[in-house]
């Protein structure tokens, strides 16, 4: 639940910079929001959003990527590393799918594989915070049964150093 309520702080923060500079900026927020904001750009901030890649499945195109988090976690006392997030878009009406289940298998440079992990739909993506704590090649295979029913599979792999 805790890495749950991490991962939905995180996204939220991600999401809301763009509003949040407007709002520093805005009088209508005064003086008691300057603390809440300073928090979401301190989460939001950080390591670099890297695009994992994209593949099509059954005329869905998915697009996966990672943010090391692993400072802001770390502050936290939190094991993750990397926040792993995928948005799945309709190839043939170019429409978001925000509704489905995701589940994601990490397999590390020495050829271990995870756990399945469960992703959870947030606001435009699914995402949750995973460990990448070794240097090397990481596979991540997803399985999805999205809201029109059909299953599909996506691979990504991403070298981390």
């Amino acid at each position: 639940m805790k890495k749950l309520k991490i991962s939905t702080m995180l996204l939220i923060a991600l999401l809301s910079i763009p509003l949040a500079a407007a709002a520093v900026n805005s009088d209508e927020m005064g003086h008691a929001g300057h603390g809440m904001q300073k928090e979401h750009a301190k989460m939001a901030s950080g390591g670099s959003m890297m695009m994992v890649g994209s593949s099509v499945s059954k005329g869905v195109k998915g697009m996966a990527h990672i943010k090391d988090v692993s400072a802001t976690m770390a502050e936290m006392d939190m094991k993750a590393t990397h926040h792993f997030m995928i948005a799945f878009i309709d190839e043939a009406t170019g429409e978001p799918i925000e509704a489905g289940t995701v589940a994601l298998k990490i397999t590390n440079p020495d050829a271990k594989v995870g756990e399945p992990i469960e992703l959870i739909g947030m606001a435009g993506h699914f995402g949750a915070d995973i460990v990448l704590d070794m240097e090397g090649e990481y596979h991540f295979k997803l399985g999805t049964k999205l809201e029109d029913g059909k299953k599909r599979t996506y691979h990504f792999h991403q070298i981390i150093k």
